[in-house]
């Protein structure tokens, strides 16, 4: 039997975006025993709403650099030209789930990229085309024709309500939770594992390890992928391509800390032999096979 496994995330939160090292991490080590399903929590539906709480631009960007930069994803603390919300990508995703099932990971990807990375205004449907635009597979036209239908609309809100259901869980008893438009919900990137009558949370942002307790105790009997000796693996397992910090979460073993510098000198031996290549992401990389 799978776990079931429940990501409530938001392409414009920055401590999700710093959590995808320990999602490859999982993705690795347990491969196809864990069933992942991306509940969309709309974070924001107007900017209004974050500039009534004090956010700017520029507040934005130091942060970035300040406080998520040292968890290893690549960011480019350039100021937007105003504060954005994120509702309008969050129904990108939507609509990427209902256009091609399993495609709304990719899109989420490469809007939590564009959200980080560039100054692109995503809450504007031009932004998000072009953030989406190189996604494989991914037709942006169909994703922005589908914004306002009723399907997405009532996908997203179905997404909000669930997510917006932690009063009284693990998430809130530990204060991962938050009330910031009305119901307790789930933060970013909380994550519920189930396994038959098994419910456990990891709620907000966790390290690696919680996540490989609560999976170790839902079921311990579960084939664990050990580390990759080099990143090509790797690279072979994510074709979509890894960041710097990624892979060094991937070739960490146990609850040893990742090694970044010997993780991008392994990707640069790899791409001087042609194996792989680096395309330039905020002030690091994206790695892929070649």
């Amino acid at each position: 039997m799978k776990i079931e496994a429940t990501l409530y995330s938001d392409a414009g939160c920055p401590w999700a975006y710093s959590a995808a090292p320990a999602l490859r991490v999982l993705e690795w080590r347990y491969r196809e025993q864990l069933e992942w399903r991306l509940v969309l929590i709309g974070l924001t539906e107007r900017a209004e709403q974050y500039v009534e709480r004090g956010y700017t631009p520029l507040r934005s960007a130091r942060g970035y650099a300040s406080r998520f930069r040292r968890y290893g994803m690549p960011f480019s603390p350039s100021p937007r030209s105003r504060v954005i919300g994120t509702g309008r990508a969050c129904r990108a995703v939507a609509a990427a789930r209902i256009l091609q099932p399993g495609s709304e990971w990719a899109v989420f990807r490469a809007l939590q990229f564009a959200w980080f990375t560039t100054t692109l205004l995503l809450d504007e449907d031009e932004a998000i085309r072009e953030a989406v635009a190189h996604v494989p597979g991914i037709d942006p036209d169909a994703i922005l024709g589908m914004l306002d239908s009723d399907d997405v609309t009532d996908a997203y809100q179905r997404d909000r309500a669930e997510a917006r259901t932690a009063a009284g869980s693990p998430t809130e008893f530990q204060g991962k939770s938050a009330a910031t438009d009305g119901p307790v919900r789930y933060t970013a990137p909380s994550v519920i594992f189930v396994r038959g009558d098994k419910r456990l949370e990891a709620g907000g942002f966790q390290p690696v390890e919680a996540y490989d307790v609560v999976i170790a105790n839902l079921d311990p009997a579960l084939h664990r992928q050990p580390a990759p000796e080099t990143p090509e693996p790797l690279l072979e397992h994510f074709p979509l391509g890894l960041t710097t910090q990624e892979v060094a979460a991937c070739l960490a073993e146990g609850n040893d800390p990742p090694d970044r510098p010997a993780a991008e000198s392994a990707l640069l031996e790899l791409v001087a032999d042609g194996k792989a290549g680096r395309t330039q992401l905020g002030d690091d990389a994206l790695w892929s096979r070649l």
